[in-house]
């Protein structure tokens, strides 16, 4: 929209831009043009726009052919965006962004999010839309210029910082130009800049602990003038030997250390909790018939790599709402690593029992212990990887206390919202879990009869 455009429409819907929700509207058609590009979207994607204001991004979007869903704060505005486009591709949603419920998201194959973010509340908005576990593919942010820098910044700059890395960690961020104040009205007092943030590979750096990063991070930039010596005395005392392994100097400040020296300083606290290989080599399962009968025991890797019928257990956790925890499998894990799992999963060791094994599991994996109840017996197959699996079911509201080993992430999803991922998604579960879970909605069906 041109610059008489927004003026002559916000006279005629009676809307006088306010400050506190950071409203200032967009009258670059070109620059409009130029940040949808950024997208890269087609009408397999799914946008989720933060802020739409008046839509001069939203009509572009909705010209991909794209789906978006458009979440607008002010209900004047909203209800304005209603009338004005009546594409079956848009939804508008009147509702604070910072109460949007993400993992609605995962419903959809390919999620992308764009917006003009106000700065009053931006990097809420920021930390919130890229937390994990995160359905978003893509991010193209306009965000306060000096947001933008730090978001950025390399090692050794004056805007490098605990949010630099707790964002790089996890994101390739890209600056991708400055925006001046003068293509907006109202004009903000500061210039803007897109930043477009995109999901690293998996393997991309090296395992580490999470909890321990964060901790670090924010300790060793808490006071920025100080050495890390000093301030990381208590978390670190060989100091000086930590130091020449990760190649700083011993007087280094927190600035200037890269992310991958950050990662080593972790890891040299607390190394990454991974599967035992010789643990993992040795373990012994029960090799079975095709009638479940057991007829001898196999190492691990020639149970698998033979694919020899063998024994699992799978374990769904719900909550009093009635949704089921699932776990993100660890990027150790030998089979299906980073992928979407039951609550709770292992296999029937050697001399052990199903019954036995699963409240096993649930202690090893999630650290509780609970009353399970048997729900089904799948048979041996190829989508169950030669499992014959027995699946449980329990309620239990955690807090659970996660084996870093086993699972990278944990968390509730409402049961029909899994369903819909899956369909979505197939490929960020685990073969095993989607039939687990196929199985145990059939038999949901025929017990309602």
């Amino acid at each position: 929209m041109r610059l008489s455009e927004i003026d002559g429409t916000l006279r005629e819907i009676r809307v006088t831009p306010i400050k506190t929700l950071g409203q200032n509207f967009l009258h670059d058609g070109n620059l409009a043009r130029w940040i949808v590009e950024k997208l890269e979207l087609g009408g397999d994607d799914y946008a989720v726009e933060i802020g739409p204001g008046l839509g001069a991004l939203t009509t572009l979007a909705l010209q991909s052919g794209a789906k978006v869903l458009a979440i607008e704060k002010d209900a004047r505005l909203a209800e304005f965006l209603r009338k004005r486009f009546t594409s079956p591709h848009l939804e508008v949603l009147h509702a604070d962004a910072l109460d949007f419920d993400l993992r609605t998201l995962f419903a959809q194959p390919r999620v992308k999010c764009f917006g003009n973010l106000p700065y009053y509340v931006s990097s809420q908005l920021l930390m919130k839309f890229i937390e994990e576990p995160s359905p978003i593919s893509l991010w193209v942010f306009m965000l306060q210029k000096e947001m933008a820098r730090r978001l950025s910044a390399k090692p050794g700059a004056s805007d490098y910082g605990a949010l630099t890395l707790l964002v790089q960690s996890r994101y390739r961020v890209d600056y991708l130009r400055t925006i001046p104040s003068t293509v907006f009205l109202p004009k903000p007092e500061v210039d803007s800049a897109l930043v477009r943030l995109t999901p690293k590979p998996a393997n991309n750096d090296p395992n580490y602990n999470g909890e321990v990063f964060t901790g670090l991070v924010r300790i060793g930039f808490s006071q920025r003038r100080k050495q890390l010596q000093k301030l990381l005395r208590a978390e670190i005392p060989d100091w000086a030997e930590v130091a020449h392994k990760i190649g700083i100097e011993p007087k280094a400040r927190a600035e200037e250390l890269s992310l991958a020296q950050w990662i080593e300083l972790s890891n040299s606290v607390q190394p990454p909790d991974l599967p035992d290989a010789g643990e993992t080599a040795s373990e012994r399962f029960p090799v079975v018939d095709e009638h479940d009968r057991v007829v001898g025991a196999a190492p691990r890797r020639q149970v698998h790599g033979d694919n020899l019928r063998h024994r699992a257990v799978h374990i769904l956790v719900f909550d009093k709402a009635g949704e089921v925890f699932l776990q993100k499998r660890s990027r150790g894990k030998d089979r299906h690593p980073l992928r979407w799992d039951s609550s709770a999963a292992g296999h029937v060791d050697a001399g052990e029992e199903y019954d036995e094994a699963a409240h096993r599991e649930l202690r090893e994996e999630l650290g509780v212990s609970a009353k399970l109840e048997r729900v089904l017996k799948l048979e041996a197959s190829e989508r169950t990887g030669q499992e014959f699996i027995w699946l449980y079911r329990t309620v239990h509201e955690g807090p659970f206390s996660l084996a870093p080993a086993e699972i990278d992430y944990g968390a509730f999803f409402p049961a029909n919202l899994v369903t819909a991922w899956i369909r979505a998604r197939p490929e960020e579960f685990a073969p095993g879990f989607i039939e687990c879970w196929r199985n145990y909605l059939q038999q949901l069906d025929e017990t309602s009869r």
